[in-house]
């Protein structure tokens, strides 16, 4: 067991060698601690936590999910939100509206190329 090991630590310190994918680093954005720190117009980054037919939520470093219509989603008309993002992808996103009242976030990805 012990010389597999060795085996497998010795290739992959050789260069290009290392078949493993690159990792992306993702921070949620520093200045948005909770649902009343937003803004309309910020942009932030975000990961997708849920896909629904009528849109796509976006976890947005609050407490509280952000949701991205299934029309705000695209610059074109879309009837599946899986034909434009996938779950956990790490995508930016635009307040359009807060309720904070209610707990609603409505957010935007028109403006991005995700």
């Amino acid at each position: 067991m012990r010389k597999t090991l060795e085996d497998i630590k010795n290739e992959l310190l050789k260069p290009g060698r290392d078949i493993r994918q690159q990792i992306k680093v993702f921070e949620f954005s520093k200045d948005v601690k909770s649902i009343e720190d937003l803004r309309l117009g910020m942009e932030l980054p975000g990961i997708v936590t849920n896909i629904t037919n009528f849109g796509a939520f976006v976890d947005i470093g609050v407490k509280q999910d952000g949701l991205v219509h299934i029309s705000n989603l695209a610059n074109k008309f879309i009837s599946n939100p899986n034909d434009v993002v996938t779950l956990h992808q790490h995508v930016k996103v635009k307040v359009v509206e807060v309720d904070a009242t209610r707990k609603r976030i409505q957010l935007s990805m028109k403006e991005f190329e995700n």
